[in-house]
């Protein structure tokens, strides 16, 4: 299956690098997600920040939180794939790179969408219990 079929109503959301830290939380927790694609116009990816980036950063940089924008966190090197990736290939990306959430990029590198490790697992589940009614239908249907 494509990812294509996981784009359907998805709204990316992105967040300027001069951000603070401040917004960057306050976005966040008032979209209840667990990630922002980085860039200024919407369309090219600087990087990616997470909850993860907020952690770590907070780690070293608790006396200064003031002073911690998006630009000084983010991941700049983003895995990325396009809408006819597999939902198999996301697997594999996610677990070998140990990331949550991948953007989705047009041919030129501009952004689409974003899929997180809940929309991969979501259509795992149901892709599974297509082929657990299929299988118990055949079995059925064969007494």
């Amino acid at each position: 299956m494509q990812i294509s079929s996981l784009l359907a109503g998805k709204k990316v959301q992105t967040i300027d690098p001069d951000a603070t830290i401040e917004v960057l939380c306050q976005a966040l927790s008032v979209l209840k997600i667990g990630a922002l694609v980085v860039s200024n116009n919407g369309k090219k990816i600087m990087g990616i920040v997470s909850e993860r980036d907020i952690v770590q950063a907070l780690a070293i940089h608790i006396h200064d939180i003031d002073k911690i924008y998006v630009r000084d966190i983010m991941t700049v090197n983003v895995m990325t794939c396009t809408k006819d990736s597999t939902i198999a290939e996301l697997m594999a990306l996610m677990t070998d790179k140990r990331i949550r959430h991948v953007p989705v990029v047009d041919v030129e590198g501009e952004l689409l969408s974003i899929i997180s490790i809940g929309d991969v697992v979501k259509s795992y589940v149901s892709e599974i219990d297509l082929e657990r009614s299929a299988l118990i239908n055949y079995v059925n249907s064969a007494g």
